[in-house]
């Protein structure tokens, strides 16, 4: 699994938020301090459309098409992506994701990549009786793995970071957010800003994290579950 953040991703998220928000209050937004400080005040308070100016874009690729679905579950605000082609690229020897645990079991991983093998086979005897790349592709497996570039903001990232963080998620979803989170620590790091490391810190956890009890109705134990009534 490779992800690579993109240059267009905001540098300064919080100075960024700081200064919008400064329109609301007539505020000098010329103090980077103050933006950041403003900021922080405006997420604890629960503003976030103003994590929605906060730009990120990536490109992740060797992730399994079964976890891009899970990723494009969470769009909101207003994102963007694309996706490799099955229509226009050839996948007679695509790689796939094996889960850890079928790969510790000697004889299923061996009928796994069977299944795979025999995919590709049928895929490329498709293609030479002269289907279409976009027909052919209709046997490919949900584990096949394919690649995304992806534009979205803060307030759909923070959302998909409370549920995919969860130790409930599908585990290569888990890992996914995870490294894109390390990626953006890193990618703010290497722009000499710690603030992708403060808003990781500080919004970008599991939602029991955040609100500080489960909210799932089948519990990791991670936190205490806290019974939430529905009032009627």
């Amino acid at each position: 699994m490779i992800i690579n953040i993109l240059k267009e991703t905001t540098v300064n998220p919080l100075n960024l938020i700081g200064e919008r928000a400064g329109v609301c209050w007539g505020a000098d937004i010329s103090n980077k301090d103050k933006n950041i400080k403003r900021a922080i005040n405006c997420i604890l308070s629960g503003h976030g459309r103003l994590l929605e100016y906060v730009n990120v874009e990536f490109e992740a690729d060797e992730v399994s098409s079964r976890c891009v679905r899970q990723i494009y579950t969470h769009l909101a605000g207003s994102p963007t992506r694309l996706q490799a082609s099955t229509r226009y690229i050839n996948y007679d020897n695509f790689s796939y994701y094996i889960p850890d645990n079928i790969e510790k079991n000697q004889v299923a991983l061996y009928e796994y990549n069977e299944i795979m093998k025999s995919i590709k086979k049928s895929y490329s005897r498709l293609i030479e009786l002269g289907i279409d790349k976009e027909d052919a592709a209709n046997v490919l497996p949900l584990g096949m793995n394919s690649k995304i570039v992806m534009k979205c903001n803060l307030r759909m990232l923070e959302n998909f970071m409370g549920q995919r963080l969860c130790s409930r998620a599908y585990k290569e979803i888990r890992d996914f957010a995870n490294l894109l989170r390390k990626n953006l620590i890193a990618y703010g790091e290497s722009n000499n800003s710690d603030e992708w490391k403060m808003i990781a810190e500080n919004i970008l956890l599991p939602k029991c994290e955040r609100v500080g009890y489960c909210t799932e109705s089948k519990c990791c134990g991670r936190k205490e579950k806290k019974e939430i009534e529905w009032k009627v």
